[in-house]
């Protein structure tokens, strides 16, 4: 199985007047792997996923598993509150050549827990990729509880999850139900450091849109327990947390790379520019991390 551990950048997806720009994406996977990003997520919430088209989306997990080449593990965003949806979207990812696959609870029907485990269940069954859940409360109104994980955990290709509820000992219990090789990964960059304290592998990041190569050191420092090196990338990081929350994290992640000259700050509708007071909360954070 890959190495799904350390900082994985939740990337964004390139627009260029209104249409996917391939050549930016190329451009970026590229600087993640020279900066030491540990692997990639490929049309996640922070890849504006929403306003992607079912073929467009496709179409993005094709070309990052493309573009990566095998060099790092590609894990390809493939969530829906349609099961049969989410089935034809992980096929094709694990057909592409995906590394895993990023699956959120099913959102606004809310399934309670029998139906979270007969969902993941037909995912599971209907591939064979690794699947990595991911549970955010805070977006889908449903929470896959310690003791429903542990139940998918025992299914072979249910390999860790994307944690996103925002308490430290929920790591600490998911650990002890599904055991000590479930991977966990961080959803809250800010968070990150307490999180592989309590027993985590890393972090689905924001920031490392932005600061691959302080993420990928700060995770490296943290994750062989060298705290006061993990902290020292934590202070320097933790404005530029901050600031790409401002606003819809896509649209600052997006005007932050845009100042690294690596993609346009374009997003779709619903999500809009950010304003001139984010611009400049942005820039001084990225001036903080010495990015600018």
């Amino acid at each position: 199985m890959p190495d799904f551990r350390g900082s994985i950048p939740a990337l964004v997806t390139p627009f260029r007047d209104g249409k996917l720009d391939f050549e930016a994406l190329e451009r970026l996977v590229e600087w993640h792997i020279d900066e030491g990003s540990h692997g990639l997520v490929a049309v996640g919430t922070t890849g504006e996923s929403p306003t992607v088209s079912k073929d467009g989306h496709k179409e993005v997990i094709r070309r990052v598993v493309e573009f990566a080449a095998g060099r790092i593990p590609v894990i390809a965003g493939t969530g829906s509150n349609a099961t049969a949806q989410s089935l034809d979207m992980l096929q094709f990812a694990e057909n592409a050549g995906a590394d895993g696959a990023l699956i959120v609870t099913p959102y606004y029907n809310k399934p309670n827990q029998a139906g979270l485990l007969s969902h993941y269940k037909v995912l599971h069954d209907n591939t064979n990729i690794p699947i990595i859940l991911y549970n955010i409360p805070g977006r889908c109104v449903i929470d896959i509880l310690p003791e429903t994980m542990a139940e998918m955990a025992r299914w072979p290709r249910i390999v860790g999850v994307k944690d996103a509820t925002g308490s430290m000992e929920r790591v600490s219990k998911q650990r002890a139900l599904c055991g000590k090789d479930f991977i966990q990964l961080s959803a809250e960059d800010a968070a990150a450091l307490g999180f592989n304290a309590h027993g985590g592998s890393g972090c689905i990041s924001v920031t490392a849109n932005v600061a691959p190569r302080l993420c990928a050191e700060f995770q490296e420092a943290s994750l062989s327990d060298n705290l006061e090196l993990a902290r020292e990338y934590q202070d320097r990081l933790l404005p530029l947390h901050e600031a790409l929350f401002l606003e819809p994290a896509a649209a600052c992640t997006k005007y932050a790379v845009s100042r690294l000259g690596l993609c346009s700050d374009e997003v779709r509708l619903p999500l809009t520019p950010v304003t001139a007071e984010t611009r400049a909360a942005v820039d001084r954070a990225m001036e903080f991390a010495g990015l600018l």
